[in-house]
């Protein structure tokens, strides 16, 4: 039996942010999301939040806090794609994605510690991507983003490690959402045939080992990458 945390997702108002808030609601958690726009799921208390903003980052806090309670597990899973290739890349495209996935993350990550120290317990989760790893042609800037959280992760492990926190990257490969769905059926086919799965994954597989991870029985792993890719990424 986990015990009920105080949960908050970023990005919770769609695709995996979504299914990960679902996931922990099912499980008994209180559930706040952040969402620019848009909602999180029925039973989940939806704050506006952009988390380039550390003021807006700084009140979505507050609100949950005193709605639900100080936040015991944070899954950072707001991020944004802009891709292109590297000599069409503009410095705005570069900086923005950063900004957003890696700045976003911190700023978060930075504000859910405060009480995470004082309670000497804490779950960090940081949605990486296979491509952070992989890498992906058209994506530097995202790829770079998401190699970052790695980075951020193990830090964070080496500095909050012996006061019960911890902190884990869960690096989705390819999964069913809205933005999959639109790719040509070629496309989809072509992706499909290098995934040793043969399929993409369902948001639902992504959430339950990021609710596992945030869990009790997974206390004594952190500085840990997860891949939820069907093998695409073996070895990275």
């Amino acid at each position: 039996m986990t015990t009920p945390r105080t949960v908050l997702v970023t990005g919770g108002n769609r695709g995996i942010g979504f299914a990960i808030a679902e996931e922990f609601l099912a499980q008994g958690h209180r559930v706040a999301v952040t969402a620019r726009s848009g909602e999180g799921p029925e039973g989940s208390l939806t704050v506006r939040a952009d988390v380039t903003d550390t003021a807006a980052v700084d009140a979505a806090f507050a609100e949950v806090e005193e709605k639900l309670g100080p936040v015991e597990v944070v899954v950072a899973n707001a991020g944004i794609t802009r891709d292109t290739l590297l000599m069409r890349m503009t410095e705005e495209d570069f900086d923005a994605v950063v900004d957003t996935n890696l700045g976003g993350s911190f700023r978060v990550i930075k504000r859910a510690s405060k009480n995470m120290l004082k309670a000497r317990y804490g779950r960090i989760v940081l949605i990486s991507s296979v491509v952070g790893l992989y890498g992906s042609a058209g994506q530097v800037n995202y790829a770079a983003s998401k190699a970052g959280l790695v980075g951020m992760a193990r830090s964070i492990t080496r500095e909050l490690g012996a006061r019960g926190i911890t902190a884990n990257v869960v690096a989705p490969g390819f999964i069913e959402t809205d933005m999959t769905a639109e790719l040509p059926e070629t496309q989809q086919a072509e992706y499909k045939r290098n995934i040793p799965a043969g399929r993409f994954a369902t948001p639902n597989e992504v959430a339950k080992v990021v609710a596992w991870i945030a869990g009790d029985d997974a206390a004594y792993i952190s500085g840990a990458v997860i891949p939820v890719d069907g093998g695409l990424g073996m070895g990275h």
